[in-house]
């Protein structure tokens, strides 16, 4: 069967173990190779796995980036909030990232959801400058998370989908 070149489509099984790969090479260019070696991999496999076979609701939504047969990215989607949006360091600033989120757009418009939100860690520049050059702004919301080691912080960024 011929594939496109580059595309986004919803996840299947089977998809599970590269998006854990792309996860886990993802967080360690932001957290560092050390936090990520202590984190269990087993277990966010099982997660992914769980999230692509039984996800917890219908707005739950998992999609993946390809580059002919190859997963080189994912973004998750709960109801309007992009949970999760990584892209294998290696397929970077190839239109990947692009491609899933206006998959996760879509799909919020589709659903009726009138605003789209996402999360980037304090600091990370280059989520923040994707984010604002895709039309999202600083939602004027932080949070805390755990994270390897030592806790977190996140600032939401967000956007109207409606006129």
């Amino acid at each position: 069967m011929p594939t496109a070149d580059v595309s986004a489509r919803p996840a299947v099984p089977g998809d599970e173990e590269a998006i854990t790969a792309i996860q886990l090479a993802a967080w360690a260019l932001t957290l560092g190779e050390q936090a990520v070696e202590a984190l269990p991999r087993d277990q966010i496999l099982a997660q992914w796995t769980a999230a692509i076979e039984a996800p917890p609701s219908r707005q739950h939504r998992v999609f993946i980036a390809t580059d002919g047969p190859h997963v080189v990215g994912f973004a998750a989607l709960a109801t309007t909030e992009i949970i999760a949006l990584e892209v294998a360091p290696e397929h970077r600033r190839l239109g990947h990232g692009s491609r899933l989120l206006a998959a996760c757009v879509d799909t919020v418009r589709i659903t009726g959801g009138g605003e789209i939100k996402a999360w980037a860690l304090e600091g990370d520049e280059v989520r923040a400058a994707f984010l604002n050059s895709a039309g999202l702004g600083e939602g004027g919301v932080r949070r805390g998370i755990d994270g390897p080691g030592d806790e977190l912080h996140e600032v939401m960024w967000k956007a109207r989908l409606t006129d």
